[in-house]
């Protein structure tokens, strides 16, 4: 049975992800620096048992703080990018200029990733939002399991030339565990995973639309029409071609795919 509330649930956890991410790396940065938080807002309030926690103050700026960073989270971390590219080819290769609209394929792209980003989004919510909702774990631990299911899932998409490209430009060395990556290599390093396998898809989707237009221009050229705009008259056997092979269903299906096999 489909649950209703479940694309609005999934929305929820990227955005508690998002806080999670957030807060983790303002804890590191800060414990890293040896910062002293005098500002009565920032201060840690000590535990009974020796932890400190972020004040409550302080954990809703942050959670507020993570809702403006999603949409940028959501293009560099999850499959957004590579779905929007290549229906971004595709629709220049049928040569259909607006047509499907930008807001049609954003939406379209949108609900592709959370198809194919739901393993990742169950787990985080059943390892570190449930958790850390009915505390019993703290909003970092929270955080860092977060963290590593991300970076689980961008490795098994992510080409070793360009993670080792990155780190080598960092200075690091080989890392033990995937859980030892940087965040600011692995990024980086799946975003140009991801935008080659894009462009390789979009490349593969744009050769029989290339061949008609070759064919349509060539058969004007012999028949001394070159007045006539190919592309107009080429627009609909493209159109005609495409809803023959089901080409949507075609494209999306190869796009699923290809995160299944870790491509």
């Amino acid at each position: 049975m489909i649950q209703r509330g479940r694309p609005f649930s999934y929305a929820m956890t990227l955005a508690g992800l998002a806080a999670f991410l957030l807060l983790g790396a303002c804890l590191t940065s800060a414990s890293a620096q040896g910062l002293n938080m005098d500002m009565p807002l920032l201060k840690l309030q000590g535990q009974p048992g020796g932890e400190q926690t972020l004040s409550l103050t302080l954990q809703t700026l942050i959670l507020m703080s993570a809702l403006t960073l999603l949409p940028s989270l959501l293009l560099v971390t999850t499959s957004f990018t590579r779905i929007i590219i290549t229906l971004s080819i595709l629709r220049q290769a049928l040569g259909t200029q607006q047509t499907p609209p930008n807001q049609v394929l954003v939406g379209l792209a949108l609900f592709m990733t959370l198809f194919i980003m739901s393993p990742t989004i169950k787990e985080i919510n059943e390892t570190a939002y449930q958790p850390y909702s009915s505390a019993q774990i703290s909003i970092e631990e929270a955080g860092s399991r977060g963290l590593n299911s991300m970076k689980t899932f961008m490795l098994r998409h992510t080409r070793s030339a360009d993670l080792l490209l990155m780190a080598d430009m960092q200075g690091d060395k080989a890392y033990d565990r995937p859980q030892d990556i940087p965040v600011q290599v692995l990024v980086p390093a799946f975003m140009m995973s991801e935008l080659r396998t894009a462009f390789t898809i979009g490349f593969l989707l744009f050769l029989p639309f290339l061949v008609i237009d070759i064919v349509v221009a060539s058969v004007l050229m012999s028949l001394g029409m070159m007045m006539l705009s190919p592309t107009l008259v080429s627009l609909p056997f493209k159109l005609l071609l495409f809803v023959l092979v089901d080409g949507w269903s075609s494209t999306i299906s190869a796009l699923v795919e290809s995160f299944v096999r870790g491509g």
